[in-house]
């Protein structure tokens, strides 16, 4: 069974950072291109990063470019979202996706998603 646990969310000032974290099972984590999607209040999902399956070709949305870096230890079976110089508008729950292949490309099919972990930012 596939399962993704996302953790380090949580409340923190403007200008300070979180580091997320996301645990996976049930599946051969380094076969797998992964992705960060977040979601704030009354708005849609909102792709944030993603990263091949070797740890390459990592990408971010406008958004949080220069601000946010993508990482995977693929022996820990673990992703990671390094966020630096937070804004309120970062504000959503996070949630990381397992892709359907090794590469992501834009729509590349996601596969599952996990339960999420909140992120406010605020004063």
């Amino acid at each position: 069974e596939v399962q993704l646990v996302e953790s380090g969310g949580g409340l923190v000032q403007p200008g300070g950072s979180l580091r997320l974290s996301c645990a996976a099972s049930g599946f051969s984590f380094g076969d797998y291109a992964m992705k960060w999607v977040r979601q704030a209040p009354a708005k849609g999902p909102e792709w944030v990063s993603s990263i091949n399956s070797d740890g390459g070709n990592t990408r971010y949305a406008d958004s949080v470019k220069g601000r946010f870096t993508a990482s995977r230890d693929n022996a820990k079976n673990t992703l990671y979202l390094q966020m630096n110089s937070l804004k309120p508008e970062d504000t959503a729950v996070y949630y990381c996706a397992k892709l359907r292949g090794s590469r992501w490309y834009p729509g590349a099919p996601e596969h599952y998603r996990g339960q999420g972990t909140q992120v406010t930012v605020s004063s």
